[in-house]
């Protein structure tokens, strides 16, 4: 009883134990437990400072350094809401680097979704060291305009942001592929089901579509629809029943627009593609729930969460972060195919 007593209750191993083990000094175990070593110490000796505080279990006391330095690494991350699958993928991504760099995150969701919320701020500011938030939900944002707590925006235009910095997704790519896909399938006769969201990131859709059909000899038709799969059953349900020649495909901002179109079209007697085709955007998990699976623009949404922690991290330590538009893609399925 005696020895497991003894071991249980022992001396806890400081960052001197660590140094002794790895044969550094002091100073060189906190720049390499504290992720600011690169530059200052080599690989090799960083390393064998991991490795030496892995095999004694030592843990930075995080509570007495935040104290020193006056921060508590934690990072708010502002959503319009968790129901969305794509929020929840970012949240993965963000909490991934925060982890990496010693950080903790909160996460927001704005109470009301889309829309202005109450200052999440105001009894927490004194407590956070910077914020991601998505344009999506920037109304709840407007109480720090003129703040000096540093801010990150996601999914956001870099010329008119509230934030220091911005990381997005290449969104005008993303349609652009699309565009191309159905041009190539013979479609000219278009339904653009817009997400009814007063939002940045749907006008840069709405725009690269409109720039991807300019000069191709088309026609183009745009309805918004509420951002849900009922509310928009029943607006293109009405779009495609409307008197005069029916489009032969229907673009969404959205893959919750897109399985509203499906149900319509069903409902109408239209088969998908061969009546009509379309396409999505996001590709959430309903991408492939629904029949014929969707043809949509894959976001990779998790490392877009990590670019924004990353980002974050840079903007706290003074760093120019990468500015460059995360790559989308077209995943092709079965739900578009040569026009009628």
């Amino acid at each position: 009883m005696a020895g497991p007593l003894q071991e249980s209750g022992g001396a806890r191993p400081t960052s001197r134990d660590v140094a002794r083990a790895a044969g550094v000094s002091q100073a060189t175990v906190s720049l390499v437990l504290g992720d600011k070593w690169r530059g200052r110490v080599a690989e090799p000796t960083a390393e064998r400072v991991r490795l030496a505080a892995r095999e004694l279990g030592y843990r930075p006391n995080l509570a007495a350094r935040n104290l020193r330095l006056g921060r508590t690494r934690t990072a708010l991350l502002v959503v319009p809401e968790l129901t969305n699958e794509f929020f929840a993928h970012v949240y993965t991504g963000v909490a991934r680097v925060a982890a990496r760099h010693g950080f903790g995150v909160v996460l927001y969701p704005s109470p009301d979704g889309i829309g202005p919320a109450r200052d999440p701020f105001a009894s927490a500011r004194a407590s956070l060291d910077g914020v991601l938030a998505s344009s999506m939900a920037s109304d709840a944002l407007a109480t720090i305009r003129g703040d000096d707590l540093p801010l990150v925006m996601l999914d956001s235009d870099p010329a008119g942001s509230l934030g220091a910095a911005t990381v997005n997704l290449d969104l005008a790519d993303g349609m652009r592929q699309v565009t191309e896909h159905l041009l190539a399938l013979g479609h000219r006769d278009f339904l653009h089901l817009a997400a009814d969201v007063d939002s940045w990131t749907f006008d840069v859709r709405a725009d690269a579509l409109a720039r991807g059909l300019r000069g191709a000899d088309t026609v183009v038709h745009r309805v918004a629809a509420p951002l849900n799969v009922e509310g928009a059953r029943v607006v293109a349900e009405a779009a495609l029943a409307a008197p005069g020649p029916r489009p032969t495909a229907v673009v969404c901002d959205d893959d919750f627009l897109s399985a509203g179109v499906c149900k319509a079209a069903r409902r109408l007697g239209l088969r998908v593609p061969e009546d009509v085709s379309v396409t999505g955007f996001d590709d959430l998990t309903l991408a492939t729930a629904v029949e014929p699976e969707l043809t949509t623009v894959r976001l990779p949404a998790e490392r877009f969460g990590e670019r924004g922690m990353e980002t974050l991290v840079a903007v706290l330590e003074s760093r120019t972060p990468d500015a460059t538009p995360l790559d989308v893609q077209l995943v092709v399925r079965g739900s578009t195919g040569p026009a009628r």
